[in-house]
């Protein structure tokens, strides 16, 4: 299956990132790879960039060797409550908002306390992507953050990092996960979760995954430009109507 993008890839910014934005662009026009989406980890994350480094986004290109660029953020849950760690004020100017659960920010607790964190971050209108849900970790009600998502138009992702380097034992949650985007009409993107420049665009595990579960084509965003392109509507309407 072809992949135009990859929308979740991270920089030296992230402070255990491990190569340059020029770099990751470098390997994703070799792989092929239309479309980049630089998403750092935000200032509670240890070692992250400071708020400064997402409200200068005026020196961030939009486009490198060919590549488009869109600057987001991979941005903490930070309590039971759904806060997130970047104000409102940057959030809004975000090209799009990942929000993710990272035991050095929120240790997070039962099922029921998990589950209420990532449902009321959700309820965010300025969040667009769940980044690897699937992480045991954190034990989630999957059916019901699948079922909010898909009511409130927001994306899950499918993180190839959880197969290969990160977050072991989450791909059977995945495939649970997939199942029931699927089920309810919703739609995936699938990710490299990069740190590293030569892994950025590396799907292959969490290709086989939708392979396996027979996820349509159609709703996976970065399967084709056009997917792509409604996404960004999708979100650019959001904010229009805050």
């Amino acid at each position: 299956m072809e992949i135009v993008a990859d929308l979740h890839v991270h920089t030296i910014a992230s402070g255990h990132g491990y190569s340059t934005i020029l770099e990751n662009v470098q390997v994703a026009k070799r792989k092929g790879l239309l479309v980049l989406g630089i998403a750092d980890h935000t200032p509670s994350m240890p070692g992250g960039p400071s708020p400064l480094y997402f409200e200068a986004r005026g020196h961030f290109p939009r486009e490198v060797l060919g590549v488009r660029l869109y600057f987001g953020a991979e941005v903490d849950i930070v309590d039971e409550e759904g806060h997130l760690d970047l104000p409102e004020r940057i959030l809004r100017r975000l090209d799009f908002v990942i929000v993710s659960l990272h035991p050095q920010v929120f240790q997070g607790g039962s099922r029921e306390v998990n589950t209420r964190a990532l449902l009321r971050a959700l309820e965010h209108p300025l969040v667009d992507i769940v980044a690897h849900p699937g992480n045991p970790r954190y034990p989630l009600d999957y059916a019901e953050v699948v079922d909010r998502a898909v009511q409130l138009g927001k994306v899950i992702e499918i993180n190839n990092s959880s197969f290969s380097v990160s977050r072991k034992g989450s791909e059977e949650n995945c495939r649970l996960i997939a199942q029931e985007v699927k089920s309810r009409g919703g739609w995936v993107v699938v990710s490299s979760d990069a740190h590293f420049c030569e892994e950025v665009g590396e799907f292959s595990e969490a290709l086989r995954l939708l392979e396996d579960v027979g996820f349509p084509r159609e709703r996976i965003v970065n399967a084709s430009l056009e997917n792509l392109e409604g996404f960004f509507g999708r979100v650019a309407q959001r904010r229009r109507n805050l």
